[in-house]
C-alpha cells in the first residue's frame, strides 16, 4: 500500500504506477444487492435461468455501474493518505465501459497518477484507473477519476 502524508509526496508520483488493488469475486449475491440499492433489475442481471439461454454470456452480468461503484474500495486498497480533513469524490472523465463482467468473475483496480494541483491548498489529483477482469485483456472499466484531498 501506499501511503502519502503530504502534497509533495503525493506530486513525486506524478506519472507512475501507484498500484493495484486485491482481486474482488463479483457472486450473483453482490449484483442482486446493488439491483435492489438502484432498482435496476434488468433480466440480464439478475434472472440467473433466463441468462443461461438468452444471454450472450450465458450468464448474468454486473450492472456497469456496480463495477463503478467499487472504485472507492478497491482505491483504499491502493493508498492511504494521512493528514487529511476531507477526500472529494470530484469527477469522472473519459470514462469508458470495455466489456461487462460476468458473475463469477473477479476484478480489480490499476492506477496511475495521471495528474496533480495545487488549487489553493486543496490537491487536485486525477488518476488513471483500470478496472481489470482476471484473464481478460481488455478491461471493463477504465477513465481519469479527480479527487480532492484537503490537507491539513
Amino acid at each position: 500500500m501506499l501511503i502519502i502524508n503530504s502534497y509533495e509526496e503525493f506530486a513525486s508520483h506524478l506519472g507512475e504506477e501507484l498500484g493495484h488493488s486485491e482481486w474482488l469475486a463479483i457472486d450473483q449475491e453482490r449484483i442482486n444487492l446493488f439491483a435492489d440499492a438502484t432498482l435496476d433489475h434488468q433480466w440480464i442481471h439478475v434472472d440467473t435461468e433466463r441468462a443461461k439461454t438468452e444471454s450472450p454470456y450465458k450468464s448474468t452480468i454486473a450492472h456497469g455501474y456496480l463495477t463503478l461503484s467499487l472504485l472507492p474500495h478497491l482505491w483504499d486498497e491502493i493508498i492511504q493518505v494521512n493528514n487529511i480533513k476531507m477526500l472529494v469524490n470530484y469527477g469522472m472523465d473519459k470514462m469508458r465501459f470495455g466489456q461487462p463482467v460476468v458473475t463469477g468473475s473477479r476484478v480489480r483496480l490499476v492506477t496511475k497518477l495521471h495528474n496533480i494541483q495545487n488549487l489553493r491548498g486543496i490537491c487536485k489529483t486525477e488518476i488513471d484507473f483500470k478496472i481489470e477482469i482476471e484473464g481478460q485483456r481488455k478491461p471493463a472499466l477504465e477513465g481519469i477519476a479527480s479527487f480532492l484531498y484537503y490537507f491539513i
